[in-house]
């Protein structure tokens, strides 16, 4: 089965595996509140209209709507209309960044790939918290919207010693250096050959300080990038990075095939 332009428009909802479980035609499952007030409330939708409901594991489905009203209801399965396709691990470790610029950095992030975000906190950060829950909400949002199976995973805030101390060496880590006087080491490497498991850093705005980058530079695995001339917005540079090594991902698994 395939997504046709007949379901093409379709609303996208998000269902956990464990709520989705093993998806079958004709089985009938709840709607979540938040969910049912959506269809019901803003999309006005009601018994009998269809909607695509999807997860890693079950794939994508096309499933009726049986009954709903105000936060409850429930989807009848009808057919599969895609298998579900592996998307290759890319991390993306970014310094925490004001609020409305970390929401950003989570939906192009989740657009380009990435299937783990791992928040830093480093010299110039200068938030230290966030909200777990609103942060997943964006995430899942943005893999409705972009037609991906996975909702990325999204760590717990880390110091930038321990996550360079973590991380495994056996795989890359593409790292967006500003341009320095102190600074000349750092090689610039455009369109990287990167292969799954890989990682992108970006450090805050004001970029990641003289011993951070001298700490980061200890290590093999770690490869710093430029990202052109001009210096870019925190935000900005994660999606400028995330799309050269998504096209260095996407360029080993047409070789590998």
């Amino acid at each position: 089965m395939v997504v046709t332009d007949a379901t093409a428009h379709l609303p996208r909802l998000y269902n956990a595996p464990e709520t989705l479980g093993d998806a079958q035609t004709g089985l009938t499952l709840p709607i979540a509140p938040d969910q049912a007030r959506y269809l019901g409330t803003v999309l006005r939708k009601k018994a009998g209209d269809h909607v695509r409901i999807f997860n890693a594991k079950s794939g994508e489905w096309l499933a009726r709507i049986t009954e709903i009203r105000k936060d409850k209801g429930f989807f009848a399965l009808e057919h599969q209309l895609r298998s579900p396709t592996p998307q290759p691990a890319l991390v993306l470790a970014f310094a925490l960044l004001k609020r409305d610029a970390t929401d950003l950095a989570l939906r192009m992030g989740t657009e380009l790939g990435v299937t783990h975000f791992v928040p830093l906190i480093t010299e110039r950060t200068n938030t230290h918290r966030i909200n777990p829950d609103r942060l997943h909400a964006i995430a899942t949002e943005a893999t409705e919207q972009c037609e991906r199976f996975d909702v990325p995973h999204i760590e717990s805030p880390q110091s930038f010693t321990d996550f360079l101390a973590s991380w495994p060496q056996e795989h890359r880590l593409f790292a967006a250096i500003e341009r320095g006087e102190n600074r000349a080491i750092h090689t610039p490497a455009l369109l990287p050959d990167a292969h799954a498991g890989d990682g992108f850093l970006v450090g805050p705005e004001g970029g990641l300080s003289d011993r951070e980058c001298q700490m980061m530079l200890k290590y093999s695995c770690i490869t710093p990038i430029s990202l052109g001339p001009l210096v870019l917005r925190a935000d900005t540079a994660v999606a400028a990075g995330l799309a050269l090594i998504g096209c260095g991902l996407r360029s080993a698994a047409v070789l590998s095939q």
